[in-house]
């Protein structure tokens, strides 16, 4: 004789069965995604070496110097005199190096804009 609790277990038995099927087939569906992640990647990084290698051979001085020695009159190439390079001291200052504005008494700067802003009225 089969009692309630019996299909009650049944019941629960079948569910958590089913239960971990799905979660196996997700598993199963996510795996498969990060092994096709993976071989993208693997492609990726194989044709970045590639382009490096093909950019090494392209920027050889010796091939260069013959591109140079074809094209030169062609192309007007000129040396880069030492004049077109700029020096540290050319370039601007970085913003974290800016001086900082002085603040008056009271805690008011001598920022007219910043005074009008912050108190609604500008202090001379």
């Amino acid at each position: 004789m089969i009692r309630p609790f019996d299909f009650l277990l049944i019941g629960s038995m079948a569910a958590a069965a089913a239960v971990t099927y799905q979660i196996k087939h997700h598993t199963d569906n996510r795996l498969e995604e990060v092994r096709r992640l993976e071989a993208e990647i693997k492609l990726e990084k194989d044709t970045i070496d590639l382009l490096k290698a093909d950019w090494a051979l392209l920027t050889q001085p010796n091939r260069l110097q013959r591109l140079i020695n074809v094209y030169g009159e062609e192309l007007q190439l000129q040396p880069t005199a030492p004049e077109q390079l700029v020096r540290p001291v050319e370039l601007p200052m970085r913003k974290d190096q800016l001086p900082k504005p002085e603040v008056a008494e009271g805690g008011q700067g001598k920022d007219p804009v910043k005074d009008l802003i912050t108190t609604g009225s500008v202090r001379r």
